[in-house]
């Protein structure tokens, strides 16, 4: 049985494996962990409002494969095709944030 003395936390193990914030290879998979989350975010806001892939596409103008590539962190997302997913496709309303 491990002790709290032998438990790694998540913060420990992506410096272990990317490095310190501010490094190339840091800076990559934060940028990629970024893409990620809103792939992720933007699958439960859609199966929240009980749509598939294909019938979000068709209200906003794109297709299945497009919202596919999205959610599996496969291609990044114009803020502005976002914008118009997120407020036309799922009546929500698009908030940035930015952390300086």
């Amino acid at each position: 049985m491990k002790t709290k003395k032998n438990i790694t936390t998540l913060d420990e193990m992506i410096v272990k494996h990317y490095g310190e914030k501010g490094t190339r290879k840091r800076v990559e998979f934060d940028k990629g962990f970024e893409n990620f989350k809103i792939g992720v975010m933007l699958q439960q806001a859609r199966l929240k409002k009980g749509m598939t892939q294909e019938q979000l596409a068709k209200k906003v103008g794109t297709t299945k494969s497009y919202i596919s590539k999205i959610e599996n962190d496969v291609k990044e997302v114009r803020i502005s095709s976002l914008e118009r997913i997120v407020e036309i496709g799922l009546g929500g309303k698009l908030e940035l944030k930015l952390k300086l």
